[in-house]
């Protein structure tokens, strides 16, 4: 087998990383895989050293347990774990798109209504995995010029958790679809007005928050 080559720039525990999270997001790797150090270092064509890395930072971000004496596997699904990073994200994305408001164009509010409007027009019994991957889209555009570069990397590091969990909350809730919806409009309407960034934070926080409670009436 060929190892995937790198890209310029990219370090080989960078390279370690990236192979073995897709892996562990398309379920190629399944929770409670066993993960083998000397395997993966051999099917990258590297040293056992950026692999032992690379699972260090996929374990700090919980996509991987390690035991004493059995090693690393990907972690079993845990819907605490995903309860909180629903909540993280609800409090973490909202203040990002406080902060990016006041530095958002008309055109880039054009394009979170003109994704909306798709949204608006999705079967969500249908096709639940795409309304949650345009309803990502939406919000990366409202916090896309956050002058706060670790908070966005905070922001995408726990949609990471969320991807891995790989449950599409709409799917569960397709009620909270519209509703979703009509609460974007009205929070581009609020960026729009040059609503306070406080009342902006506290209006995105409440509206990731009600997904999260409709989600978790359902699942008790």
């Amino acid at each position: 087998m060929t190892a995937p080559s790198a890209p310029s720039g990219e370090s080989k525990s960078q390279k370690a990383y990236n192979w073995i999270s897709e892996k562990i997001r398309t379920r190629e790797y399944e929770p409670g895989y066993r993960l083998v150090l000397a395997t993966i270092a051999e099917a990258l064509d590297v040293s056992v050293v950026p692999v032992r890395e690379a699972i260090r930072q996929l374990e700090a971000e919980g996509m991987v347990t390690y035991e004493r004496n059995v090693g690393a596997s990907v972690t079993t699904y845990n819907r605490e774990a995903y309860y909180e990073s629903m909540d993280i994200v609800a409090t973490v994305e909202a203040n990002a798109t406080a902060q990016s408001a006041p530095l958002l164009e008309p055109e880039d509010l054009a394009r979170a209504r003109e994704i909306n409007r798709r949204m608006s027009e999705l079967d969500i019994h249908h096709d639940p995995d795409e309304f949650t991957h345009l309803n990502k889209e939406f919000h990366s555009v409202l916090f896309a010029k956050c002058p706060n570069e670790r908070l966005k990397n905070l922001v995408v590091d726990q949609w990471k958790q969320l991807e891995y969990h790989r449950v599409s909350t709409f799917r569960y809730v397709p009620e909270r679809a519209q509703e979703s919806v009509r609460e974007h409009e009205r929070l581009v309407n609020l960026i729009e007005a040059d609503a306070e960034p406080a009342y902006i934070e506290k209006v995105a926080r409440e509206h990731r928050l009600t997904t999260l409670r409709s989600y978790r009436e359902k699942n008790t």
